[in-house]
């Protein structure tokens, strides 16, 4: 995990608050661990070999081997009654993409409805009733009714995690803090290309928007629940 840096950026903030982890009001939100973004074979990897950078893709790859089961371990213990497991994925409504929002369409995301992209990775899916939310936007909050969703259940802690850290993840977070919820962003639940820009975002976000924890960190919180 990156080190926390007592600077100008945060030595002046008062101490952040640990976020509330109880049952009945904290979410599990798995962003974009989908065949499309979070697995090397998909396409924003693809994308990036056809740029030729292909061989810079070691420590995404490496990241991905890392954060996939740190992820999968979280989602077990909310299954198991740690509270509510969701999934957000980038998907369209339509076939042809036309309901995207503006910087997907620049960005050229694009998963459609019955794509491979929009596919989950292998033991991240969804079971049961989980619930699912598809996105045409960098953050969930704007793209998608979660906002009104987790309140109605009473949800007030989030515990984030999945990819990019530098782009929905960090949006996901910043939205999440700003409408009032408590955030843990788990470090090594998350994966960006570059590892330097993951630290960046990893410090932009610390003690500011969220509580940055490992999954030790956070399951060791679990494990203590009454």
């Amino acid at each position: 995990m990156p080190e926390r840096h007592p600077d100008l950026y945060t030595a002046w903030r008062p101490p952040f608050p640990e976020p509330p982890l109880e049952p009945a009001s904290t979410a599990l939100l798995i962003v974009d661990m989908q065949r499309g973004s979070a697995d090397p074979a998909g396409a924003m990897c693809s994308k990036v070999r056809a740029a030729g950078l292909g061989e810079r893709l070691g420590y995404y790859e490496a990241r991905l081997k890392l954060i996939t089961p740190n992820i999968a371990r979280l989602l077990e213990l909310f299954r198991r009654g740690a509270g509510e497991a969701i999934h957000i994925r980038i998907r369209s409504m339509t076939r042809d993409g036309r309901d995207r929002g503006p910087s997907h369409k620049r960005l050229g995301h694009l998963n459609l409805p019955d794509s491979e992209g929009a596919l989950f990775v292998p033991g991240l899916e969804p079971i049961g009733d989980e619930l699912v939310f598809d996105k045409t936007a960098g953050s969930p909050f704007i793209s998608t009714n979660l906002a009104y969703v987790l309140r109605n259940m009473g949800i007030r802690s989030l515990v984030v995690t999945g990819v990019v850290t530098t782009g929905c993840v960090l949006t996901t977070v910043t939205d999440a803090a700003d409408l009032g919820f408590h955030v843990a962003l788990v470090e090594d639940g998350c994966a960006a290309l570059v590892e330097e820009m993951h630290q960046a975002a990893v410090r932009i976000l610390r003690d500011v928007y969220a509580k940055v924890m490992s999954t030790e960190e956070v399951a060791a919180r679990l494990r203590r629940r009454p």
